[in-house]
């Protein structure tokens, strides 16, 4: 069965006629046309009650209400950096093999070694020769006065004076 080529009981031509029919009456009613706006011609009273009154809605962000938002949109972007750094780099140390360590920290230790090893060379090229010549007797004197006074037993305080 086509349902694209069956009339449903009606001959051709009464079928045509039927759809003609219908065409000709929806064609004859007169279109309707709705607005889309409605202005009162009634002034509202000067004073007294008056209708509402609708107000545009203008929002306007304040400086720093944007500068915060950019600034947490920022942070949490660079979080989630330093979540994804953090991540692969617990993510290598989860599958570190003594092969992995001794690959990493042998160059590293070599290098320490040279750096000591000019340094050292260094610091004895640089040591000073002190050649102190003294034309006279030399007197060392030293006087030490101690006085110790405590105070408290629980918290005690001790003082030493030294002239």
């Amino acid at each position: 069965m086509d349902p694209l080529h069956t009339q449903h009981g009606l001959p051709e031509s009464e079928a045509a006629a039927e759809a003609q029919r219908l065409i000709d009456d929806w064609a004859s009613r007169p279109v309707r046309h709705h607005p889309t706006s409605f202005r009162d011609p009634i002034a509202p009273p000067a004073f007294g009650t008056t209708p509402p009154v609708k107000q545009e809605d203008h929002r306007i962000v304040p400086a720093w209400a944007a500068g915060i938002a950019v600034a947490s949109i920022g942070v949490g972007a660079g979080i989630t950096g330093v979540g994804c750094g953090a991540w692969l780099v617990l993510h290598g140390l989860a599958s570190v093999t003594l092969n992995s360590v001794l690959m990493v920290t042998l160059p590293i230790a070599a290098l320490a070694m040279v750096v000591t090893a000019i340094g050292g060379a260094i610091s004895k090229a640089r040591t000073a020769v002190t050649a102190n010549v003294y034309e006279g007797p030399v007197t060392q004197h030293t006087e030490i006065h101690n006085t110790t006074s405590t105070r408290g037993t629980f918290f005690a305080r001790t003082r030493n004076t030294i002239r």
